[in-house]
């Protein structure tokens, strides 16, 4: 890493509860289907079902680099410019589903309520955010607005910037040097 890259790191947290959940489902349903087996008085039903997409490889790291950014940039305007970046999800299936959602998971700043601070735990004076195409803050531990899915490869277009604190704006204290934001985030089929 150069000495003053930021980067914003997401991590695919994709479908781990739902998998452990299904562990758990599997195992009841084989136990009480051993129960029908000796006692005839028990019927099970239920239903398997899939998500209607996978996560492309490729999105399980997310490296959204800015750059070297001169920290008086920050006493002109208050953020940087939105860098793209996509979650591909593939093998879609709109018969099993045909929205989803995004939900970026990780420790939210105080001053900038829905923006994520670096790893570190020091704000620097900064936090991270992202955004739809349009602009719109997709604050962290909160659901992105819908995603309309299409059989086949879908992207999910969004944009991640660096926004200064305005007390440390107010009072020139933003702190120069490399920091890291790091989030996790999970894909859900409403």
């Amino acid at each position: 890493m150069k000495t003053k890259q930021i980067t914003l790191r997401v991590y695919s947290g994709y479908g781990w509860k739902r998998i452990c959940a299904c562990f758990f489902l599997m195992g009841t349903l084989c136990n009480l289907a051993h129960a029908v087996a000796t006692n005839s008085n028990v019927e099970i039903n239920g239903k398997l079902v899939s998500e209607p997409c996978s996560l492309d490889s490729g999105s399980q790291f997310i490296p959204i680099s800015h750059g070297n950014i001169v920290s008086k940039y920050f006493y002109l305007t208050p953020r940087t410019p939105g860098v793209e970046f996509n979650i591909n999800l593939i093998d879609c299936d709109i018969s099993l589903g045909t929205q989803a959602t995004v939900t970026f998971v990780g420790r939210e700043s105080i001053a900038l309520p829905g923006y994520l601070i670096p790893d570190d735990g020091d704000t620097h004076g900064i936090a991270f955010g992202i955004e739809t195409m349009k602009g719109d803050l997709v604050p962290m531990n909160q659901a992105s607005p819908i995603f309309t899915l299409s059989d086949g490869t879908n992207e999910l277009k969004l944009k991640g910037f660096i926004r200064a604190e305005q007390d440390a704006i107010d009072k020139q204290t933003i702190l120069a040097g490399p920091f890291t934001g790091t989030a996790t985030f999970e894909i859900n089929y409403p």
